[in-house]
């Protein structure tokens, strides 16, 4: 039988209390920023390049010019690129609530359209978006009404102090895998990984970021955010395309994950300033991309020359969508967005 759709209004009378926790939601946050002299901007959703991640998948559609030629352009994956151009252009703390839109991701967790807050703080380390994300995430319940962030079965309570460890202690802690010893050369070590990874489900042509990927999603993630929120920092530099290096460790990048009930919230990252550098592992993502699914996303040149002006900065990508499923204890992303995607 067909599901009662949602503008139907017995099901919007059941929606309706979720959806105005939203708002309140929504406000709150934008009080937070408001009062931390944040300057929201609202940057175009059309781009040049939808982003430069081989496993991101963008919306492809062609601008016909006043002389009647079509350019190819795409949904923004994120508003990163547009933001950072405005850091080089001289603001210092801007944010966005951002709709964005992402190819073959459709889920209780996913949706092809959703709402991403996205800020940045020139000159400022990215251990503060931390701080960051977990008062928005106090914010979300206050605003909501509940004492814990909830999925499913799991609960997490943000007014604890959250946890931070970094990627290889989670690795060492739930998986049994000493990570680092396997990023000791030029390149990653894909056998020594495999090798550590028993009774993983492995291809024979896996990568060492498929294998990563996977450790992460089976057997990292499950336990992260339970009780209260975890903070997962220093991503292999190799997963970390955006961010810089760690300073005592080349291997490691600043790089960080926020997790709730298992759920990731928020990707931020100490961000990348060296244009060529940036171009370098653009291109390496996007050769993996052309192996792996056949085609490749083009450089936002403007963006890669906006580099070279933008200042020292910390960056931040949060699913606003996600965490209003958890403060409100939704199953399903659905349920939290005023028009989903049909």
């Amino acid at each position: 039988m067909r599901e009662t759709p949602w503008w139907h209004p017995a099901r919007h009378e059941d929606r309706r209390p979720i959806l105005l926790a939203r708002n309140r939601i929504q406000g709150a946050i934008r009080g937070f920023l408001t009062a931390r002299d944040f300057i929201e901007v609202d940057p175009a959703a059309l781009a040049v390049s939808p982003g430069n991640e081989a496993h991101l998948h963008a919306f492809a559609t062609e601008a016909i010019g006043n002389d009647g030629q079509p350019r190819v352009m795409y949904l923004h994956t994120s508003p990163e690129f547009a933001l950072k151009k405005l850091l080089a252009a001289g603001e210092r703390r801007i944010a966005s609530f951002a709709h964005v839109w992402r190819n073959r991701e459709r889920g209780p967790k996913h949706a092809p359209e959703f709402t991403m807050l996205e800020w940045y703080r020139a000159g400022e380390d990215y251990a503060v978006l931390m701080a960051d994300v977990a008062e928005m995430a106090r914010l979300a319940c206050q605003a909501a009404g509940t004492p814990l962030l909830r999925y499913g079965d799991l609960t997490c309570d943000p007014f604890q102090p959250y946890e931070r460890l970094s990627v290889a202690e989670a690795f060492q802690r739930y998986a049994g895998v000493d990570l680092l010893a396997t990023l000791t050369g030029p390149e990653p070590d894909t056998a020594a990984l495999r090798a550590q990874a028993a009774g993983l489900q492995m291809a024979a042509d896996d990568t060492w970021s498929d294998i990563f990927s996977r450790l992460l999603s089976e057997r990292v993630e499950p336990h992260l955010g339970q009780g209260r929120l975890t903070v997962l920092d220093r991503y292999p530099s190799c997963e970390a395309a955006l961010a810089r290096t760690c300073a005592d460790d080349r291997r490691e990048a600043e790089r960080f994950e926020v997790y709730a009930c298992g759920v990731e919230l928020a990707n931020g990252f100490g961000e990348l300033t060296d244009p060529a550098e940036q171009r370098r592992r653009f291109e390496i993502e996007m050769d993996e991309k052309a192996r792996v699914y056949g085609e490749r996303y083009p450089l936002d040149e403007d963006f890669l020359a906006a580099l070279a002006l933008m200042p020292e900065a910390s960056g931040i990508a949060l699913g606003f969508d996600r965490l209003v499923m958890l403060a409100t204890a939704a199953p399903h992303i659905d349920a939290v967005q005023w028009v989903p995607v049909g």
